[in-house]
């Protein structure tokens, strides 16, 4: 129990490191911005994390470790509406409790067109695979469509945090998500 709570604290804090690194990239976020954001000081933060780069590693290899657990989730399901649905359900939920690691991962995205498969990061990786796209496949309207929905789902979920209502945004967001892939959304 106290490990489950240490981890928990561990990701809430990695949370908000992403959520700076995604802000303002890691070459214009200071050690110092680090500390504050999650209320440490500059050599408490340290004693943690050795330094800035291993902060940044830690905060993606969440993402990596929750983007595997949803991927496996989600994969237990068809392919298929019924695959899409729990999926975005499963990205919504993930993306409402950890705004931080989505800001950064949604920087991501962002770099699908530019020919550089390798700089996707893991949970793009998974979220692409559950979602049966490859970043340079021929299913050009599959890939605009899951990118899309990526996209709204990444903007909505830092919106409902920061208008600090998730419960009320969820249903709504999912429902977008699910039209940008092409299903109407089914009552839940």
């Amino acid at each position: 129990m106290a490990r489950a709570l240490r981890r928990q604290g561990e990701d809430q804090l990695l949370d908000r490191v992403a959520g700076l690194f995604a802000r303002h990239g890691f070459d214009h976020t200071s050690l110092k911005d680090l500390a504050d954001a999650v209320g440490l000081s500059k050599a408490g933060l340290l004693h943690h994390y050795p330094s800035k780069e291993a902060l940044f590693e830690a905060a993606r290899e969440v993402g990596r470790a929750h983007s595997r657990e949803l991927l496996e989730q989600a994969a237990r399901t068809p392919a298929g509406a019924a695959r899409d649905r729990r999926a975005v359900e499963l990205l919504v939920d993930f993306a409402l409790d950890r705004p931080g690691l989505i800001a950064l991962e949604s920087r991501a995205i962002s770099t699908l067109g530019d020919g550089d498969g390798d700089r996707l990061d893991a949970l793009s990786q998974h979220v692409l695979a559950v979602f049966g796209v490859e970043p340079d496949g021929d299913d050009t309207e599959r890939l605009v469509r899951v990118v899309g929905m990526l996209s709204a789902l990444a903007v909505l979920s830092l919106a409902a945090n920061h208008a600090g209502d998730r419960t009320g945004w969820r249903p709504h967001i999912i429902a977008t998500c699910l039209d940008a892939l092409g299903h109407r959304a089914l009552p839940e």
